[in-house]
Order: C-alpha cells, then structure tokens, then sequence
C-alpha cells in the first residue's frame, strides 16, 4: 500500500514537472518575452473574472494584498491591465485585461492546448479518463488546503 507521504511526493513531483514543463515549451511557442509566472497568474485570474478587485485577486492567488498591488502596477506599466475605479466604491479597484493582454492569454492557452492537449489526445482511453476523473478530487484538494490555511488546525471551533 502506497502511503500518504508517497503520494504527496509523487503529486507535487508530476505537477511541479508538468507544469514546468509546459511553461518553458509555452513560452517558446508564443513569440512575446516571458513575464513573470506570479504576473503570469494574475492576468489569468483577471481573464477567469473580469472587474475583479485587487483584494479577491489576492485571495484567488494565495497572495498578500501588497504583492498582488505590485504586480498589478507592474502589469499596468507594461500595458496588460487597466486599473479603474470601482464605481461603488472609489477607493476599490477593478481589474481588466488590455487587448495586448487578451492577445496573449489566447497564444499562451492555444501553445498549452496544443503542448497538454495533443498529449492527452495520444494518452489511452483509460488514462484519459483516470485523469478527467481525478479533476474534481484534486479540486476539492486545493479547497482543503486553502481551508486548512485559512483556518489552522487547533483554532477556531
């Protein structure tokens, strides 16, 4: 039987490579300099959820509110996001992609697609199904983790 420290090594070892993996032969695939991967994400989470603010950008990043502030400068400065205000709240800001940005979000996910895509598509049909079947448990595991975080073993009820 395969023990849990086992498998913790093994999942982080697979995702850490394949997602490595992929960002270096994604980066070659899209003709524009690299940014940053934390840059990288937060244009994701703001093309997941337009209008966005910069607090739940932190929160969907895992990140301290004064990092996500940085990046959000840098990215303004580089021409990849807008900062307006928000109307209900004028010392809020909402996030929105540039069209320079939405430009390369769509190369960076079809050079993925077609890097992981083209991958799959070769893998078994067993194989794929096991991987689209793990989808929803490694969901709920992110959620744990966040929660665990979140709310530490020991505090609270």
């Amino acid at each position: 039987m395969t023990s849990n420290a086992e498998v913790v090594g093994e999942l982080m070892s697979i995702t850490a490579a394949l997602r490595r993996l992929s960002r270096r032969r994604t980066a070659e695939a899209v003709a524009v300099s690299p940014l940053p991967e934390a840059q990288r994400e937060l244009l994701f989470v703001v093309a997941n959820q337009p209008g966005i603010g910069v607090a739940a950008a932190a929160q969907a990043l895992d990140l301290a509110g004064n990092s996500v502030s940085t990046l959000v400068n840098q990215l303004v400065d580089a021409g990849l996001l807008h900062r307006d205000p928000d109307p209900a709240d004028r010392r809020a800001a909402r996030l929105s992609l540039t069209d320079k940005a939405r430009d390369r979000i769509a190369a960076w996910r079809a050079a993925r697609a077609a890097l992981i895509g083209d991958a799959l598509d070769r893998a078994t049909p067993d194989d794929q199904a096991a991987i689209a079947a793990a989808l929803p448990a490694l969901r709920r595991l992110l959620d744990q983790v966040r929660a665990d975080i979140a709310e530490p073993a020991g505090r609270g009820a």
